[in-house]
C-alpha cells in the first residue's frame, strides 16, 4: 500500500460520498464513502511517515575499512631466527 492506494481511496470514497445518489435500504453510501475517505488519509499519511523515517535512517552511512583487505605494499618474510647455540663444553 501507498501514495497510489491512498489518494484511489479517498476518490471512491469522494464518488461514493458526493456524486452517487442511489438509494440502497440496507447501505448508506454517504457512511461508506466518509470511510474510505478517512481509510484513504490514514494510507496516506503512513506511508509519508514512513518515507521520512525510511530518509532519516538512509542518511546514516557507516563505513569501516579492513586493513588487511586492502594491503598498500607487500612486506618481505620475517627472517629466520638464529640457530641455537652449541651447549658450553
Amino acid at each position: 500500500m501507498g501514495i497510489g492506494t491512498g489518494i484511489f481511496l479517498i476518490t471512491l470514497g469522494a464518488i461514493l460520498t458526493f456524486a452517487v445518489r442511489a438509494n440502497i435500504w440496507w447501505l448508506d453510501l454517504r457512511a461508506v464513502g466518509w470511510v474510505f475517505i478517512v481509510a484513504g488519509a490514514a494510507v496516506l499519511l503512513t506511508t509519508l511517515w514512513y518515507w521520512q523515517d525510511r530518509k532519516k535512517r538512509a542518511r546514516t552511512l557507516i563505513v569501516e575499512e579492513n586493513r588487511l583487505s586492502h594491503p598498500t605494499a607487500m612486506m618481505p618474510p620475517p627472517p629466520d631466527p638464529p640457530p641455537p647455540s652449541a651447549p658450553p663444553t
